[in-house]
């Protein structure tokens, strides 16, 4: 028997099934699969409305016949536009300044480290009446006795006179010690320790002047020129804390780069193209992964072309490697950017909108 189309097919499924079996209804159930297969139309979901509404749009081309059943109906497409952008972040740089709890236990830590270890054995490390030796014995004499730089004047349980004195396990400050402050301020005590690193003895034996000693070099200071002139289009200030790229519109509004999700694009092939498109290419980033991690809910007023009454944005994690934003050739309409930390993204994007991604965000 000819027959075109997939009821035509399904039809001469369930004749070849039902002449090799027993009875009709074991036919029936053997051409049962081919039949929901032949018949059932393929379900695809689709991130835009605009490929919604294709699919609504395009005719049925499922054949009528009485014994084939019809397809679903097509869902109407909705009301909204989805969208999709990025939260690029830089991550922080150096480690964060400890909390005064932190400062005063680190500093408990290594005074019980320097009282239950073995003495310092100077003979191992240098040999006598050179250089580094007169050096070391310079800077025991300013320390007190005390091999550690960063712990203060402490005998490390060995007492007053290195019998077991009642000063042995006395390695608590009173409240308000001025010693205890410069020991547990960061930016004093690692001065203290660069500068214990400085060489008090020359070449000949002879100790230096304090304008004469052979300095270490200093490391970069914390805070740098972007910090103290706030120029929030920099990426070397807040070095301790987490920045993220915000964009201004042309209607003063601040958020994330974002666009519309096109028909043949996924979430973050939209949120790649947001961000070339608002900010330029001259960025090395890179998308953490495909899903989302944040989305925002927004009403919007339907007008003549678009029908919609909201749209939902969907935020991707993306990080920077290096470059910078540049809004030079931005096709978005971006007439500013920023690089803020979390507190300063809650005082500058709208409220509802940092609502919605704060949990998103890590506290540093």
């Amino acid at each position: 028997m000819a027959s075109s189309g997939r009821g035509g097919q399904a039809f001469a499924a369930l004749l070849e099934a039902r002449s090799t079996a027993a009875c009709f209804q074991c036919a029936q159930a053997r051409a049962i699969p081919f039949l929901r297969a032949a018949t059932l139309p393929i379900q695809r979901r689709t991130y835009s409305a605009e490929a919604a509404s294709a699919t609504s749009a395009t005719p049925s081309t499922q054949d009528t016949s009485p014994s084939v059943p019809a397809p679903p109906p097509v869902a109407s497409p909705p009301d909204y536009r989805i969208r999709a952008g990025l939260l690029l972040s830089r991550p922080p740089l150096i480690t964060s300044d400890p909390t005064p709890f932190e400062a005063a236990f680190y500093l408990y830590q290594k005074r019980l480290n320097e009282r239950l270890t073995g003495g310092f054995r100077r003979n191992v490390y240098f040999k006598p009446d050179t250089m580094l030796a007169l050096d070391w014995r310079l800077q025991m004499r300013h320390r007190k006795g005390t091999p550690a730089r960063d712990i203060g004047h402490y005998h490390g349980g060995k007492g007053a006179a290195g019998f077991g004195g009642a000063t042995a396990w006395d390695d608590e400050f009173l409240i308000n010690d001025p010693e205890a402050a410069q020991l547990t301020n960061p930016d004093q005590l690692r001065e203290r320790i660069i500068s214990d690193a400085d060489l008090r003895v020359s070449e000949d034996g002879e100790t230096l002047a304090e304008a004469d000693r052979v300095r270490v070099e200093r490391p970069q200071p914390r805070y740098t020129a972007a910090d103290e002139a706030n120029d929030t289009q920099r990426l070397d200030r807040k070095l301790d804390r987490t920045l993220y790229l915000v964009v201004q519109a042309l209607d003063g509004t601040w958020s994330f780069p974002a666009a519309d999700v096109r028909t043949d694009e996924n979430l973050h092939e939209t949120a790649s193209r947001a961000l070339a498109s608002a900010a330029g290419v001259n960025m090395n980033t890179w998308i953490v992964g495909r899903v989302p991690v944040a989305h925002v809910v927004r009403q919007v007023t339907p007008t003549k072309e678009e029908a919609f009454s909201s749209e939902k944005t969907f935020l991707l994690k993306g990080r920077i490697m290096a470059g910078q934003a540049d809004l030079a050739k931005n096709t978005l309409g971006v007439k500013a950017f920023q690089w803020l930390t979390k507190e300063e993204l809650a005082l500058q994007l709208p409220k509802h909108y940092y609502t919605s991604v704060k949990n998103a965000m890590p506290a540093r």
